[in-house]
């Protein structure tokens, strides 16, 4: 069973604002809860073929996984494939302009998990639609308490 969660979110910041932020994956622990560190296998800043390891926490485990940036189109689009990990998966931020200065963010997760994962996967997509609300809140309340 495939794992696909899609979450959104309106953030009242400009797309330019909201989009470099999230898109620095050195911000991920700042607003993701689950993420305990990030470490750069290629130089930084983002772009396409841009690696980047993740140690997280998630259903009681520590898990430790790299993904790849294979497209990133900056202020619209980005991608994140895992290029080793427990299961592959792939991460898309899409970023929308709502209104003048209010800015929608979608993110996606969607991966085909395998071996043991594959029997807690309805139990991992629940959880993760519920850590990716909490985690979209989060980059909310932090980019819209920035001084305008």
């Amino acid at each position: 069973m495939a794992v696909d969660v899609t979450t959104s979110i309106i953030i009242n910041r400009p797309i330019e604002e909201v989009a470099e932020y999230a898109a620095d994956p050195s911000n991920a622990p700042d607003w993701y809860a689950n993420i305990d560190s990030v470490r750069w296998r290629t130089e930084a800043p983002v772009r396409q073929g841009s690696q980047i390891t993740f140690v997280a926490r998630f259903l009681g485990r520590r898990l430790e996984y790299t993904y790849e940036v294979p497209e990133y189109v900056v202020g619209e689009r980005l991608v994140m494939r895992t290029a080793e990990g427990p299961f592959p998966m792939e991460t898309i931020y899409a970023w929308t302009e709502q209104s003048p200065g209010a800015t929608r963010m979608t993110l996606r997760n969607h991966g085909q998990p395998s071996g043991f994962s594959r029997f807690v996967a309805p139990m991992m997509s629940f959880a993760m639609r519920r850590a990716n609300n909490g985690d979209l809140r989060r980059l909310k309340q932090i980019l819209e308490a920035q001084p305008t």
